[in-house]
């Protein structure tokens, strides 16, 4: 058994000395790898309590993960202590549910985060501290405070102060366990709803041939489009996606796409997705994309708008066939959508329609006819233009 203990989690490891073959005290954020091995030999010979002491939460950017990556979970007792940014925002009398928390491996995507969010706790790390962080920040940002914490967690040597960054960036720092960058004048917001690691994909609107579909930009027909044979081209796919604003707690329909791209990449940017689609051949088109992309999105096997009162209600849907019943699931998903609904035709008779059906939701109805032209290169190193099919996207907004 592997016991990791956390200071400050009331444990008292005295109890345990006599029965441990190894106290390990860690020093850093990490094991070693010789400190490692000898765990490891312990562990192996089965029967003795290894003993692993760190600083804080060690769930919180900690051993745990190293542990658990090493050893699996069942033998591993983890008695955690508070963290280090929890530790942080407590001495500031702040709350930190809204914070961003930046591991310091990269100096560059800690200075990113720090110029777009108003509160940002950043563990530091080899080049990545006050001194660096002010550097940086000092030409790039109207206004921000550094709060260095030293020996954080011990009840002798620590210590905070506020600097800006032009003083953090003109010193010299030691024994740095936490610098917090607050855009104090954008504090006290409302509580989120959601926290936990937000990060979208690095691209979105992916290549039409990501979804092993024919691309309706070759200038498929209007029938293939409506029937979601064809994947909705990413020059209309990204509007689509930008009208719908996908995002961690929502729910997003797709509605006869056939190869779910629209509810992948809902679910890429963090959203909830159920991809509705009438032919089996689809659905399993859909299955297979969605785990060649590492998401869940749920398959439903069904003829909208019927299968639809068996969902949950959405916060956007996207429609991008329909047929005959095109109104029917307009309607139907105008009716239950909490914010938006997007459709996608081909038809110019069919925009109508869904205007109309739309505004009889009570929905605010915008529209645009996309048509690009696609840079293509030739044999002979030359380019030209190729024209991707016209679509329509109509969207209504609650």
């Amino acid at each position: 058994m592997i016991t990791v203990i956390g200071s400050g989690a009331g444990a008292d490891l005295g109890s345990w000395a006599g029965e441990a073959a190894l106290v390990v005290d860690v020093r850093s954020d990490e094991l070693t790898d010789t400190e490692l091995d000898l765990v490891e030999k312990h562990v192996s010979e089965g029967g003795t309590r290894v003993i692993v002491r760190v600083l804080g939460d060690p769930g919180f950017f900690g051993v745990v993960r190293t542990l658990e990556q090493r050893f699996g979970t069942e033998g591993i007792d983890v008695r955690p202590g508070p963290t280090a940014v929890g530790l942080a925002f407590a001495r500031l009398g702040l709350p930190w549910d809204d914070a961003l928390v930046v591991e310091g491996t990269a100096l560059d995507r800690a200075v990113n985060v720090c110029r777009a969010h108003p509160k940002v706790a950043v563990l530091p790390g080899p080049g990545v501290g006050p001194a660096e962080l002010g550097g940086e920040l000092v030409h790039r940002v109207a206004s921000r405070t550094l709060v260095v914490f030293t020996a954080l967690g011990d009840p002798f040597r620590e210590r905070f102060e506020r600097v800006e960054p032009a003083e953090a960036m003109c010193r010299s720092w030691e024994g740095v366990s936490l610098v917090l960058c607050l855009d104090e004048s954008r504090q006290g917001g409302p509580a989120p709803a959601v926290t936990g690691p937000l990060t979208g994909p690095g691209r979105w609107a992916l290549p039409d041939g990501e979804f092993g579909t024919e691309s309706h930009a070759d200038g498929g027909s209007g029938a293939d489009a409506a029937d979601g044979r064809s994947v909705l081209p990413y020059e209309a796919r990204a509007l689509a996606l930008a009208r719908l604003g996908p995002r961690a707690g929502d729910l997003v329909w797709d509605i006869g796409t056939a190869c779910g791209a629209v509810a992948i990449e809902c679910a890429r940017l963090g959203a909830a997705a159920v991809a509705v689609e009438q032919t089996a051949s689809g659905v399993e088109r859909i299955r297979a994309n969605t785990a060649a992309h590492g998401v869940e999105v749920r398959a439903v096997h069904g003829s909208a708008p019927t299968v639809l009162s068996h969902l949950a209600d959405p916060d956007g849907v996207f429609v991008g066939g329909g047929g005959r019943e095109l109104r029917s699931i307009v309607l139907a998903a105008g009716r239950r959508a909490r914010r938006t609904v997007v459709v996608a035709v081909t038809a110019l008779e069919q925009v109508g329609a869904v205007r109309s059906a739309l505004a009889s939701c009570g929905l605010a109805v915008e529209g645009v006819l996309l048509q690009s032209q696609r840079l293509l290169a030739l044999p002979d190193g030359s380019s030209t233009m190729a024209p991707t099919a016209p679509v329509f996207l109509v969207w209504g907004t609650r």
